[in-house]
């Protein structure tokens, strides 16, 4: 059924991009992080594909699942294409980035946390630019990719900035956020718990009353 409702806002694929680029750019200015336009323009394609369920998730006879970072690396460094190689590579940064960035709070459930992705995720970025020096005609996706290598946890940061739907208020999400900060150095995570009078500190851990 078509809605009549003349004040009904249509959400386009055009409008959808558009929050996310502006979001980003925000996330960035706050965050003071420097990024390349192209690196820019990356981070909101990245955003936007994944709204779309077939786009992070592949299919497999038991349904929709996320294939393993570790399975998507050895895929990889298996391939003999190097065109598939590198796409290989390209898919496990793009997931380890969008996990670590939109779902890090969910992954202190899971066998392995966001320091994982991190890792997995900057070296697939990293290997993929030194992929690229071989081939011409690739500079400026190298440089792309170098970009998100180098800065990869300050670029989850940005992510989670765009996704974050709520302030820390519980005991649970205080120490989940010092526990993002002693794993990855990650300066946001530095930056909220500051904000919320705690001031991050190797030195011991923190304490918050129940």
């Amino acid at each position: 059924m078509i809605d009549s409702n003349p004040h009904t806002r249509v959400i386009t694929q055009t409008t959808i991009r558009e929050h996310f680029q502006t979001s980003i750019t925000t996330a960035l200015s706050n965050q003071r992080v420097d990024a390349g336009t192209e690196t820019t323009c990356y981070l909101t394609n990245l955003l936007t594909s994944f709204l779309h369920t077939e786009q992070l998730y592949e299919r497999s006879e038991d349904g929709l699942n996320l294939k393993p970072l570790a399975l998507i690396y050895t895929e990889a460094a298996q391939e003999p294409s190097t065109q598939k190689r590198n796409r290989a590579m390209r898919r496990l940064g793009d997931v380890a980035l969008f996990i670590a960035g939109v779902f890090a709070d969910s992954l202190s459930r899971k066998p392995v946390d966001v320091d994982y992705y991190i890792a997995m995720g900057g070296s697939a970025y990293a290997q993929l630019s030194d992929n690229l020096a071989r081939s011409t005609g690739a500079r400026a996706w190298r440089d792309v990719f170098t970009e998100l290598a180098e800065k990869f946890t300050r670029f989850v940061d940005v992510l989670a900035e765009v996704t974050e739907q709520s302030n820390c208020t519980s005991s649970t999400d205080i120490l989940r956020v010092y526990e993002v900060w002693l794993r990855t150095g990650s300066q946001r995570a530095a930056q909220r718990l500051r904000d919320l009078g705690i001031q991050p500190s190797m030195a011991a851990p923190i304490s918050v009353s129940h």
